[in-house]
């Protein structure tokens, strides 16, 4: 994804962040919601469960979105998918 290009991520987040976004997908968490703002919180998840730790300042800034949209929807994933990521 270019998100995770120009964050220079390697392809085990793009993959981490792909498959975070098929179960937000299957679970309806993407209805309603800006696509860009939930791809943008999936590559932060993953980049942080793959110890390669974006800024949410980082991440908003490529994805064209605000701070509180990756921080509001990572917070909505987190708690839908059952994950444990801190801030």
């Amino acid at each position: 994804s270019r998100f995770a290009s120009e964050l220079e991520l390697t392809g085990e987040v793009q993959t981490k962040a792909i498959e975070l976004l098929k179960e937000a997908t299957k679970k309806g968490l993407t209805s309603g919601r800006g696509p860009t703002g939930v791809a943008a919180a999936a590559v932060y998840i993953a980049s942080v469960l793959s110890g390669e730790r974006r800024t949410q300042r980082d991440v908003a800034e490529v994805a064209r979105v605000t701070e509180v949209t990756v921080r509001n929807r990572y917070k909505e994933l987190c708690v839908k998918l059952g994950l444990d990521v801190e801030l």
